[in-house]
């Protein structure tokens, strides 16, 4: 069996990428609209984690209360582990920093929402 042309694998490799972009931007043309209405700490009414609403809301939650914590926490570490071999620690200290802020930005953000859904008191 001859092998095939390398222009027709090119274009099959081009079309199989390009329907694997297609079904990932395909959800994002068909999702629910929140609106003006912000939701804090709950997939979007009807919704679950795992629709693009939910999920979107599950990842920066996560990023905020997960990750940036723990790669500061790292970030401290590897400063220990830099002073200790006598390199400097400016860039460990400075990115922990920004990752404990992204952190409280975040939360404080959450915070102001949760403020303004309970309305006029």
């Amino acid at each position: 069996m001859p092998l095939p042309k390398p222009e027709f694998s090119k274009r099959i490799v081009v079309l199989l990428l390009s329907f694997v972009l297609l079904a990932q931007v395909a959800p994002l043309l068909v999702a629910q609209n929140l609106g003006g209405t912000p939701q804090v700490n709950k997939a979007v009414q009807g919704q679950t984690a795992a629709q693009p609403e939910g999920a979107f809301l599950n990842l920066v939650n996560w990023v905020g209360n997960v990750i940036a914590p723990v790669g500061a926490a790292l970030c401290v570490v590897m400063a220990i582990v830099s002073y200790t071999n006598g390199r400097g620690v400016a860039r460990w200290a400075i990115a922990g920093g920004g990752l404990l802020m992204i952190s409280g930005l975040t939360r404080l953000i959450e915070f102001w929402i949760q403020q303004g859904q309970a309305g006029i008191q």
